[in-house]
């Protein structure tokens, strides 16, 4: 029997409201993420300022650079806006717990209390991934590289760098190797979200090692040192993912998941 039409409602009716209360709790989100990032940059330009946080960028390039030579700036601004850029970066990487806390507290509602009890714990582990993946290339991978570039370059070169692609460089390679070390949280998810499971995961091991040193071979310069500084570790952290997604996935099964089935 149809509805006559004085009584037909709008069937989205009250819908407004809660997209417009989803959008409002992602402004202030977004508000508190930029604000953490805003008082990280403040900190960091008061110690140890831009000029020292590039100074500390810098270092494992110069330290490795023929005597007396160092980086050089081509473009006029580049002395004062590419410290600034690192002061930024560096903002980010501090403040990055309370932006990953932001993004889990907005996703946090729509979730399950057994998927809640994961979801944290990734936040965490994702940010020390990262951060260990942007140290280790400091401590290791640059000064290798630098190292090896400079033992195989002509003597009759002079290295002098300049300070806008060093740091463009060095952004690339943090980035890359910070997501690589990001491969047991995406294996945990894709396990968790039943796209793949345990048993598939370790009969693709073959297939990742070799996808492994494809994509350092791409996306690292063209030296050993660094292509296989980034295709190792993502082996090994490969197999701690499946390790790890092993044991998590069970401790997050659903409670009425044995019942079901």
């Amino acid at each position: 029997m149809s509805t006559p039409p004085g009584d037909t409602k709008d069937e989205l009716e009250g819908s407004e409201a809660p997209f417009v209360s989803h959008l409002v709790e992602l402004r202030d989100r977004l508000i508190r993420a930029v604000l953490a990032i805003g008082i990280a940059f403040g900190v960091l330009a008061f110690w140890p300022g831009p000029s020292g946080l590039y100074d500390l960028l810098a270092a494992p390039l110069v330290a490795h650079l023929p005597a007396g030579a160092t980086l050089i700036a081509t473009n006029v601004i580049s002395p004062i806006l590419v410290p600034l850029k690192i002061t930024l970066m560096a903002a980010f990487m501090l403040a990055l717990p309370v932006v990953l806390y932001q993004v889990w507290a907005f996703v946090a509602p729509g979730l399950y209390s057994h998927e809640k009890t994961l979801v944290l714990p990734l936040v965490i582990t994702s940010t020390v991934l990262f951060v260990t993946g942007v140290a280790f290339c400091y401590f290791l991978v640059i000064p290798g590289m630098s190292q090896f570039i400079q033992a195989f370059a002509p003597a009759s070169i002079t290295a002098a760098p300049d300070i806008e692609q060093y740091f463009g460089f060095v952004l690339t390679l943090f980035f890359v190797f910070g997501i690589s070390f990001e491969v047991p949280v995406a294996v945990i998810v894709l396990v968790r979200a039943g796209m793949v499971t345990v048993d598939q995961l370790r009969k693709m091991r073959g297939y990742f090692i070799v996808g492994a040193f494809i994509v350092a071979a791409v996306v690292t310069p063209p030296d050993v040192i660094s292509q296989l500084a980034l295709a190792i570790p993502m082996c090994l952290l490969y197999e701690a993912g499946i390790i790890a997604a092993q044991i998590i996935v069970k401790k997050t099964k659903a409670p009425d998941s044995d019942a079901t089935a």
